[in-house]
Order: C-alpha cells, then sequence, then structure tokens
C-alpha cells in the first residue's frame, strides 16, 4: 500500500476540526475557522464559503439523502443548509455545539454539546434535548438508525434509542483520564470476522490462532460464516488513553484493546467496512484494518491530524490538521498474489490470504492477522512473508482437489525482498539484483548475484529439492538456475529489459515479452527465433499442448497455434496462465478461469490436413460442432483412427458404425480408398459424389442401392438407364416399397404389379379391402400361379367375399379350399351340393356343419348331420344326452322321440357289433314307447284338461302297469299312472281295478296334492260292487279273456301271444303274429302271398282296398270265411296249447292261400327280421305306418295326421317320401 498526494490546501492560522464528503462523494465540507467552506472532492476546488457561524466552526455533517447538511459552532448554534448551499434553519443550545451526526435512515439530526444533546428532524417543530452528566465529544448513529453512540470526557459510550433514551452504557477502565475522542460505527453489515459466501460457491474458512487452523465446510445455500453469537453493528472507540477498541451494540467488547503510541483524535471507516484510517498527535494519519491492525502511513504532516474522512466508494482519503491543512491522498493497494498452475493465492483485506481452485471454484481463506507483504505458491507448499516472519504451508493430502493447509513452518525473520518465491524445500528471495535460497530452517544454502535487476523469476519445476528456477533481468539477460546448483545458466541475451517469461512444457522453447511489449518466441536448443508477436504483456504456454501459447495485450487475447497465424478475441486483464482450454486471466484484483474453445487453432490444423495435431487441440477444450467437424474431416480424410475417436466424443453411433465396417472390411483385404470415400460420401448426404465414386470403382449396385433406399428413383433411373430391365425391374419394387412406406398403398399396388411383383401387390390390395381390384387381379392371373391365387382367396375369406372367394378356389380346382370355404362362411347348401358331386369330403362337411348346430342348440339336426358324417359315437353322444336332458326336464314326448332315434341309430351300428347293438336297440324302442305313453299320463296328472278320452288314459295306464313289471325307467312315475287308472277305471265301471290301483298308491310314496283325491276316492270305490262292468281284454288267438292288469306282462295268460296295440288308442288290434318256417326267405314269402288272390263270392264278401304306398288299408264288409276253409286258422289253432309260448308258424301252402290284403308287415332293414301279422277281423280298418313301423286304427291316425301335419313318434312330415 502506497498513499499518493491528490491535492492539499492550507488554511493559514485556522484549525480545520471537521470534514464531511456529499453522499455521491462530488463535494466536501470543510469546518475551518468562522466559515464553512464546500471544496470540489475532486480536484480541492473551493466551490463556496458559506458565512452564519458567528464563532469557530467545530463540525458538520451530511445527510444520507444528499438533500441537507448541517454546521455546529461554538457560538451555541446549529445551521441547516440545502445542496444548494442556502441555509434555511437554525436552533441553538445552551453551550457550544461539539458534534453532530444525521441519521442514515430517517435523517434526523443529532447535535451534541458540552451539556446536553439534541434530535431534530424536519417535521418536527422543535428540538428534543437531553442532559447528559459529562461534555460530548463525538458521537455516531448506527447503519439501520435506530441507536445513537455518544462519546464523553469521563471515558463512558452512552448508546440511545431514537427518542434518546439510554439503552447501554459502557464505561472504559481509564474512566476520565482516558476521554473518548472519536467513535465510528463499521458501515458494513458484517462484524469483524465475518465473511460472506455467495450461493453456489465452496468455500472454507481457516483462521490462524496460536499457530493451529480451524476450517468449516459450507452448504449448497448461501451461508454467513459467523464467529460471533449475536448480528450487532460494530462500534470503534478511540480514548486518549491510547487504545483503539471495538464493541458490539449491546455492549459487549470484541477482543482486546489494540494499543495506539499517540492520542486519537479521529476514526474513520472506508465506505464498506474494509480498512479504518486514523491520526492524531503523531501527527500523520494510518491506515488499519478493521480489526485494528495497523497497515501503514497514509501521509506524514507538520501539525496534529485532527480529522479524517474517507471519500465515499473510492480509495481517496483526506485529513485535516491543526495548522489549517487539508490534504487529499490516493491509496494504491498493490495486488499481492502467487500462482501455480491451477491454484491462485492472493491477498485479501491487507492481513488475509484466500487460495483459489480455478477449477473447482473452491476457496480457502487464511487469517494472518498481521499485514500480508508476500505471497508464493508451489505444488502443496504455500508462502506468505508477514512484516516479521515467513509462514511455509502445506496441503494435508496430495489430492487435486484438496484445499485443507495447515503451518509447516516458521521462519521468524524480518526479511527485505522484491520478489519472494516458494520450492518444495526451500524459499527464494529476490533483493535487487540477489537471490537467496533458504532452507525452511532460515539456514542460507545458496546466493546467486546476477549483472543487473531482476525483473521476473519464475519456478519450472523439477524433483523436490532440485527444482529449476527462470530468470530474466533487466539487461536482457534470461538464466535457468537449479536451486542445487551454484552455478546459473544463460539461455538468452536480448538487447532489452524483460518483463515476463515462459517456458513450454518439453522445456524446448521459451516465450518472451520485452519492455516494448514484444513477444519473442525462441528455440532453446538453438537459439533460433521463431516467430514474434507486437502488443504483448504477459504469456504463457498451453501445459498440455507443446505447440500451443496466449498471450494478452492491448485488450485482445491472443491465442497461437505451431506456426499459425494469431487467433484473437477481446479480454480485458493480464493472462497469467494456460491450461487446456482455460485461460487464468487477472483483472484488477479478480482472478478468473476463462473457457476458451480452442475452435481456432483446430481449423487451421484442420486446413493443413494435420488431423492428429487438430485432435490434440480439441481434447484441450472445443464445442460439439467442431468435434463433428474434425470428425468429418478426418473421415474425409481416410484418417479413420482420428475421426473415430472425434465420433466417440460427440457420441455419433451412425458414423462410428460406418467406421467400423470400413475396418473390418481393411482386415479383409479391401484396400480401395475410393470405395470407402463413396461410402463416406453417402453417408454425408453427398449422394451424386458417391455414385460417381461407386461408378468409377464398378460398384454400380450401390450406387442404385443408395438411390432407391433414399427414394431418389429419378435419379436412379437416369443412372440405371433404359438398358438394363432387370435392373429397372428391381428399381420398380423398391420405387413400391417406397410408395408402400409412404403410405400411398394403391400407387404400391400398381408398381408391384408392373414390376411382377404379385404377391406384394395382392398383400397391400388385401390390407386395403379392395376387393374389386383383387377380383381382376385373380381373373388375370393363370391358374397355375397357385399362391397368388391362393394369397387372392384367403383375403376375400378376410373380407367376407364368400362369391369371389369360391371363383378364385373353383379357379385353381382346389376342392378342399373350396368345401372349407362353405364350412366357414355357413353357406350349407353349396357344401351339401359339393358333397353331393365329391362324397369324399362328407366327413369334412358334416362334422363342421354338427358342431354348428350344436352350438346353435339344434341339437336334433346335429344328431342327424353326425350320423351322416359317420360319427355315429358322437350322434349317440348327442342323443344320450338330449334323452337324458328331456328325462330330467320331464318332456317325456321329446325322450321317447329320442329313444326312438337311439334305437335307430343302434341299429345302424348292429351291422358291425350286431349281438350288443341290437339288444339296445331292443331297450330303446321299448323305453321310446313307454316314454310316448306316459306323456299322456303326465299331462293328465299335470294339466287341468286333457284331449284323451277314458277309455284311451284307461288302456294307456293298463299297458303302461303291464311293462312297468322289472324296472322302472327314470321320470315314469308309478303314483301318477295308479292314480290316473283309479280315476278312470271307476269311470268306466272297472271298480275291482280301481279298487286294486288305490290300494297300491297305499304302498307307493304319496305327493301331497294327490292326499285328498285319493282318500275321497279309496271312500268312495269302497262303496261300489268289487267287479269290472263289461271290462274285458280278449286274446284274438286263443279268444280268452284276459285280467285288465297282467303281472306277466302284455301277453295272453293262456297262449302267451303277445297283444299288438294301436299306436293311438292302446286297444288291442285283432293282429296275431306268424312266423315263417326255416327256409323260407322274405322274398320267397312275399311272392307267395302275392301269388294269387283267392276267389271270394262278390255276394259274400266286399273288399275295399287302400294302399297309396305311405299306408297300407284293408276292409271287409262280410264275415270271415269258415276256419276249415282257412289254413292259418287251423294252422293257429292246432299249434296252440302248452305253458309255453308257442308262435304260430306257416309254410309255403299257408302263404300261398292268404291275401295280400289280410297280411301287415314290418320290413325291418338288416340285420332284423321282417315281421309278419294276419288280421283276424278283416272289417276293421287298420293302418299301418311303415316309417316307424306303427299300427293304427284309421280313424285314430287320421285325427293325428291333421292334428300335427306329421308322425307323432317319429315326427316326419307326411309329404316327405320314406
Amino acid at each position: 500500500m502506497r498513499a499518493v498526494l491528490a491535492w492539499k490546501e492550507t488554511f493559514r492560522e485556522q484549525c480545520v476540526y471537521d470534514l464531511a464528503f456529499k453522499p455521491d462523494g462530488s463535494q466536501l465540507i470543510i469546518a475551518a475557522g468562522l466559515r464553512v467552506l464546500v471544496y470540489d472532492a475532486s480536484d480541492g476546488a473551493l466551490i463556496q464559503p458559506l458565512k452564519g457561524h458567528k464563532d469557530i466552526v467545530y463540525c458538520v455533517a451530511y445527510a444520507k439523502d444528499g438533500k441537507r447538511f448541517a454546521s455546529g459552532s461554538a457560538d451555541k448554534s446549529i445551521i441547516i443548509w440545502t445542496s444548494k448551499l442556502e441555509g434555511i434553519l437554525k436552533y441553538t443550545h445552551n453551550d457550544s455545539i461539539q458534534c453532530v451526526a444525521y441519521n442514515p435512515v430517517t435523517h434526523q439530526l443529532a447535535s451534541c454539546s458540552s451539556g446536553d444533546f439534541g434530535l431534530w428532524s424536519p417535521e418536527q417543530k422543535s428540538v428534543n434535548k437531553h442532559k447528559v452528566s459529562s461534555k460530548i465529544t463525538c458521537c455516531g448513529w448506527t447503519n439501520d438508525g435506530q441507536y445513537l453512540a455518544l462519546g464523553m470526557m469521563n471515558g463512558v459510550v452512552s448508546i440511545r434509542n431514537k427518542n434518546g433514551e439510554e439503552k447501554v452504557k459502557i464505561e472504559r477502565p481509564g474512566g476520565s483520564s482516558s476521554p473518548i475522542w472519536s467513535i465510528a460505527w463499521n458501515p458494513s453489515k458484517l462484524p469483524n470476522n465475518r465473511i460472506f459466501c455467495p450461493p453456489n460457491m465452496k468455500l472454507r474458512l481457516f483462521s490462524i490462532k496460536n499457530s493451529e487452523a480451524f476450517y468449516c465446510f459450507p452448504s449448497q445455500e448461501a451461508r454467513k460464516v459467523d464467529c460471533m453469537d449475536e448480528h450487532n453493528d460494530i462500534l470503534a472507540v478511540a480514548d486518549w488513553g491510547q487504545k483503539l477498541s471495538f464493541y458490539q451494540l449491546s455492549g459487549k467488547q470484541i477482543g482486546k484493546d489494540r494499543t495506539l503510541t499517540y492520542d486519537p483524535c479521529c476514526v474513520s471507516y472506508f465506505s464498506r467496512g474494509e480498512y479504518i484510517v486514523m491520526g492524531g498527535s503523531d501527527k500523520q494519519a494510518s491506515l488499519y484494518t478493521r480489526d485494528g491492525v495497523r497497515l501503514g502511513t497514509i501521509g506524514e504532516q507538520n501539525a496534529w491530524v485532527w480529522t479524517c474522512r474517507v471519500r465515499p466508494d473510492t480509495n481517496f482519503v483526506v485529513l485535516g490538521c491543526q495548522d489549517g491543512t487539508v490534504a487529499c491522498y490516493q491509496l494504491i493497494f498493490s495486488t499481492v498474489h502467487g500462482l501455480y498452475k491451477d491454484r491462485y493465492a492472493y491477498r485479501d483485506s491487507m492481513t488475509d490470504v484466500i487460495v483459489q481452485h480455478l477449477i473447482t471454484e473452491q476457496k480457502v481463506r487464511i487469517k494472518c492477522r498481521e499485514l500480508v507483504k508476500k505471497i508464493a505458491i508451489y505444488r502443496n507448499r504455500l508462502a506468505i512473508q508477514l512484516p516479521e516472519k515467513i509462514l511455509i504451508y502445506e496441503l494435508f493430502s496430495d489430492d487435486s482437489s484438496d484445499m485443507k493447509y495447515h503451518i509447516k513452518e516458521k521462519i521468524c525473520r524480518k526479511f527485505e525482498c522484491n520478489l519472494l518465491v516458494v520450492c518444495s524445500q526451500h524459499i527464494i528471495l529476490c533483493q535487487e539484483k540477489r537471490l537467496q535460497c533458504l532452507s525452511f530452517t532460515s539456514v542460507r544454502e545458496k546466493e546467486w548475484v546476477m549483472e543487473s535487476l531482476i525483473r521476473y523469476i519464475k519456478v519450472i519445476g523439477g524433483p523436490p529439492g532440485r527444482e529449476g528456477l527462470l530468470v530474466g533481468l533487466k539487461n536482457g539477460a534470461i538464466l535457468k538456475i537449479f536451486v542445487d546448483n551454484p552455478f546459473p545458466i544463460t539461455l538468452l541475451k536480448l538487447s532489452t529489459s524483460v518483463r515476463c517469461l515462459d517456458m513450454s512444457a518439453s522445456r524446448n522453447k521459451l516465450a518472451v515479452v520485452d519492455e516494448h511489449n514484444t513477444l519473442l518466441v525462441y528455440d532453446i536448443n538453438s537459439k533460433e527465433l521463431l516467430f514474434q508477436e507486437p502488443n504483448a504483456n504477459s504469456v504463457a504456454w498451453n501445459t498440455q499442448c507443446e505447440d500451443m501459447l496466449c498471450f494478452s495485450g492491448n485488450g485482445y487475447l491472443n491465442i497461437k497455434a505451431s506456426n499459425f497465424p494469431v487467433h484473437q478475441q477481446k479480454m480485458q486483464g493480464f493472462m497469467v496462465g494456460y491450461n487446456g482450454s482455460k485461460i487464468f486471466c487477472l483483472h484488477i484484483y479478480l482472478m478468473s478461469a476463462v473457457e476458451v474453445p480452442q475452435s481456432a487453432p483446430m481449423y487451421q490444423y484442420l486446413e493443413r490436413k494435420m488431423f492428429k495435431e487438430a485432435y490434440q487441440i480439441a481434447c484441450l477444450g472445443v464445442t460439439d460442432s467442431d468435434w463433428r467437424d474434425l470428425a468429418t474431416e478426418a473421415l474425409e480424410g481416410l484418417d479413420f483412427d482420428t475421426a473415430k475417436k472425434a465420433f466417440i466424443r460427440i457420441r455419433d453411433l451412425r458414423y462410428l458404425e460406418l467406421i467400423s465396417s470400413i475396418e473390418e472390411r481393411k482386415k479383409r483385404g479391401e484396400n480401395d480408398n475410393e470405395l470407402f470415400l463413396a461410402d463416406v460420401y453417402a453417408y454425408q448426404g453427398k449422394f451424386h459424389e458417391a455414385a460417381k465414386l461407386y461408378k468409377r470403382t464398378g460398384h454400380e449396385s450401390r450406387a442404385l442401392s443408395m438411390y432407391t433406399d433414399l427414394r431418389m428413383f429419378e435419379y436412379a433411373k437416369d443412372f440405371v438407364g433404359a438398358t438394363d430391365p432387370k435392373s429397372s425391374r428391381i428399381l420398380m419394387t423398391k420405387q413400391a416399397d417406397w410408395a408402400k412406406s409412404s403410405k400411398e398403398p394403391r400407387a404400391a399396388a400398381e408398381m408391384y404389379l408392373s414390376a411382377g411383383e404379385h404377391l406384394k401387390a395382392i398383400d397391400i390390395i388385401g390390407e386395403h379391402g379392395w376387393a374389386d381390384m383383387l377380383i381382376d387381379i385373380a381373373r388375370k392371373l393363370d391358374k397355375a400361379e397357385r399362391e397368388p391365387l391362393a394369397k387372392c382367396a384367403l383375403h376375400f375369406k378376410r373380407l367376407k367375399h364368400h362369391g369371389y372367394a369360391s371363383e378364385t378356389y373353383s379357379k385353381m380346382g382346389d376342392l378342399k379350399a373350396l368345401v372349407h370355404l362353405h364350412v366357414e362362411t355357413r353357406h350349407w347348401e353349396e357344401a351339401f351340393s359339393l358333397v353331393e358331386k365329391h362324397t369324399q369330403f362328407k366327413y369334412d362337411v358334416f362334422v363342421p356343419y354338427a358342431q354348428w348346430l350344436a352350438e346353435n342348440d339344434r341339437f336334433e339336426e346335429a344328431q342327424k348331420a353326425f350320423h351322416k358324417a359317420g360319427r355315429q359315437n358322437e350322434a349317440v353322444k348327442v342323443l344320450e344326452q338330449l334323452t337324458h336332458n328331456a328325462v330330467v326336464e320331464n318332456r317325456f314326448n321329446d325322450a321317447g322321440y329320442y329313444y326312438w332315434m337311439l334305437s335307430m341309430q343302434c341299429l345302424d351300428i348292429a351291422r358291425e357289433q350286431r349281438d350288443e347293438m341290437l339288444k339296445k336297440f331292443e331297450r330303446f324302442q321299448h323305453l321310446a314307447e313307454l316314454y310316448h305313453v306316459y306323456r299322456s299320463i303326465q299331462r293328465y296328472t299335470d294339466e287341468p284338461f286333457s284331449s284323451h278320452m277314458p277309455e284311451t288314459l284307461f288302456n294307456i295306464c293298463r299297458f303302461l302297469l303291464n311293462n312297468l313289471t322289472k324296472n322302472i325307467p327314470a321320470g315314469i312315475s308309478k303314483v301318477n299312472t295308479l292314480y290316473a287308472l283309479a280315476k278312470q277305471s271307476r269311470k268306466l265301471g272297472a271298480y275291482k281295478l280301481a279298487r286294486y290301483s288305490y290300494e297300491k298308491l297305499q304302498e307307493l310314496h304319496i305327493p301331497s296334492r294327490f292326499h285328498e283325491s285319493i282318500e275321497l276316492g279309496n271312500l268312495i270305490i269302497r262303496s261300489k260292487p268289487f267287479h269290472d262292468n263289461e271290462v274285458r281284454m280278449m286274446c284274438y288267438r286263443c279268444s280268452t279273456n284276459n285280467p285288465l292288469l297282467n303281472n306277466q306282462g302284455s301277453v295272453c295268460i293262456n297262449c302267451r301271444q303277445p297283444f299288438i296295440y294301436s299306436a293311438s288308442s292302446y286297444e288291442v288290434l285283432p293282429l296275431v303274429q306268424f312266423y315263417l318256417e326255416e327256409g323260407i326267405i322274405d322274398e320267397e314269402a312275399l311272392s307267395l302271398i302275392d301269388l294269387e288272390v283267392p276267389h271270394i263270392d262278390q255276394r259274400d264278401a266286399r273288399w275295399q282296398d287302400m294302399d297309396n304306398g305311405e299306408l297300407q288299408a284293408m276292409r271287409m264288409d262280410d264275415g270271415l270265411d269258415d276256419a276249415e276253409e282257412d289254413p292259418f286258422t287251423a294252422k293257429m289253432s292246432f299249434e296252440q296249447g302248452g305253458s309255453n309260448f308257442v308262435p304260430v308258424k306257416v309254410n309255403r301252402s299257408v302263404l300261398r292261400s292268404m291275401s295280400r290284403r289280410d297280411v301287415l308287415i314290418k320290413r325291418w332293414p338288416r340285420p332284423l327280421k321282417w315281421e309278419y301279422f294276419r288280421s283276424l277281423l278283416p272289417d276293421v280298418l287298420l293302418t299301418f305306418y311303415p316309417g316307424q313301423l306303427l299300427m293304427f286304427h284309421s280313424e285314430d291316425y287320421e285325427l293325428l295326421v291333421l292334428q300335427h301335419n306329421c308322425c307323432p313318434y317319429c315326427r316326419r312330415p307326411i309329404d316327405e317320401p320314406n
């Protein structure tokens, strides 16, 4: 620090008691003699003297807003002046005015006299005055304007609030023998030992106390690192006990008293509170840190310094002396710093050292509490020179990001030197022409005396204890000195003085800046001047690149690579270091790391196709676009290694794949660089250049593929020409592919057709459902082109165009596919018609048809379809399930029908499995008849009305009971049957049978709904006679009257001949079954019966013959022939007898004697035999239904047909052929 006199003014025989600056620093108010003088602060010119006081003016003060100022005088008055230098107000005290001070916030004026102080503000009409016990010598407001501090002659500091009430009283140890002569509040918001860490800045705080270090780590957010317990303003107090002390607002003293060697008369802070200026009886002004550490002298005078003030926001200090001298000094603070690579150490607040990591932006503060004179840094060493000692610090670890320093050594000696350098084990002191090498224990090991003044010194590295120094002298000599070598080595001898030096990383080149600001670069080995550049004030080699350096000057940063032209960009300050892409720039007091893209030198190398050198430059730091340019240029230059590394940097996988493929091809022996370059051009979008190279290298197909892949079909056509039809077809196909991907399907399909790619065209047309276009293609295709036709048919099926699909399959002749088409589309009629012509597809049609019928709950039809398909097992399973469901659901009519169908199925299967299936046939036939009969009983018992005559119901009940002698089928209720029989018997006069039925009912479990009716009927029947009135059942073979119920079944009790019942009224028909003798086959028997009609007298007999093919009917009006004349009757009566059933067997003569009109034949299919029946009452008209081989009374059959329009048993329509 040094002080330079700016201007000086002397008022003879007048003491300057006080000074005050206007807040903007433009004017200086001086209290000198009886006048108030207004000066221009910049040049010391008098602006205007102000008169108004009648005695000596002791004090002046300016308001913070700059609108008014005040002066106080020994005449006991206060005058308020405006900024236009006009007096506007005057008020008085009872004693002379000692000091005045404006509140920095409210602009309230405090005026102090020997016995009291007053508080005045513009909005008040009067001045509030307060008495004090001692003379007030000085006063000052806190920064927030809440409190006023008063310094008194009795050594007391009284702190008052805005209302004048005392809040804190500070009593100094010296009492009245140490009057308080000056006080000042630190204008900074931060206390003495507090610093502020901005957001996102990594900061560590070190405080050196008792040779120990402590530090703190900050958080991510902005925070205040404060060693105090409370946040208060700091008050500096100077008394004539020659002490300087600091207090908090609470009255608590900060630290210890600082001893002075003089009586202080004035204390003043710099605008930001970083320094204190004091003056007094030592006839000079001194500069102190805010902690009270003396830093140096500002200006020596001939009399006491009575007042001093710092010009706002500047380094100018104005002193006022007892002899009337006013002097203005400018303080110049020199930069004390040191740099090694990315660590920069500099002095802060004169007593602190901050070490900054220029890359990570970490900072650490080391508080030395003394004036820092010199700083040197090297690797893990830091040397700080203080007035009486040198401190050597060392990093705690070798981590490059470690910022924790601790004291390694202390050299407690006072040194005077111009420059300080630290090495691993030594410190180097530069004293004019002399260099001294001292160990850390203060032992002088070496000394070098130069022939001229040393202008520049720098450590250039080396092993510990053997480091090299680069020294530049005023006479132009450049030396290299090793710490362990007493003899310096002369590198160069210039004609002018050296200002700056640096050596390249390989130690082969030396850069020098001379006193004419010329940069000179030499080859150290040959001493040859490589180049020179003007306008340089500092220079540095890039530590990571041998051929790059930068230098600054005239507001520009200059970067030079190899022997290329210099690249310039604007930058303020001095360039002090160059590491990779970062340039360390010192501007005024701020060191910053500037990120400088190395684009310009990289492009300079690229222009000369020096790709490897360009890559090294790019590694220092360039933008992504620069990396891409480097990669592209290297690729075009066929430097694949450099291009690959550059593309890896920007993560361009596409080009990396290209390079990888080229490398693989090179390994396989390819070495056509033009072909490689063509691939590169194609990737870069230079398609025409690529096509030319492909053609030149004989790879026209690659050019064609490139054009087609890029959809540049016009260029492709031009490239191919009209001479190659195969290539033209390939091109057309690829163009169609493009049209397809471009969502132009119709155009794509047409192009595929033109190129002969029918399958692709069909796929597109089918996907979009253009059936008309598709059928046109199908019709144009030859039937031999089966694959395209099959695809057409598949699309027709998907589009549900059955007709088109059928046409296509027909054209192909694919009958199986056609059958499947009809089946899948449920066009059964077409399928059936196809099966009629091609029976081999019967299974393929009827099985799906049956499954479809079953899925649609058409089980009966499904059963028939299974049967037609030859799937007998499935057919039987369906019928069995239908039958079971019908029985469970009490649909007995359906159950009878399904059992009949089951029996017919079994009869069909019996041709292969005869015995088992015939048994099933007989059982199912029997169950069908039982369920059919029981349906009438169930309707009678469950429904309120019945359509059957009592005789019919009576017969049905008897028939059912006669056939239920063994097992009762599921669903058939014996209770219902007996109940119906009892009621009908009672109606028809069969009282005995009715009583029997009621008695049988008593043995069974009777439903509750029948209880009352049965009990009543049982009572009523007991009142009837115990016999059956005229109800008989006669056997037509033996004429025996049979009981109404027969436990032997439906056979005669005498001849065991089975009864033949009408299938509607269940009356016994006048029929007798006969059998053929052995040796007579059915065809012979039929021919014998039809051979001749017996002669009958027309008077005795009249026959009516009815035969329409569906039924046979006969009727005879007159009585029967005599038995003697009928061989059958004789045969029947002759052979009858015995306890076992003896069937009627006839021979040929008997058959020949029979009339066809008297014989009914059940023509069962194989393997069953035909059954023959002879009617014994020809006048009874009987009807035989061949469809189910059942017999009826003709009238009953006709009624049933009229009711149902079909057979009531097999449900076959009457008009359906048998």
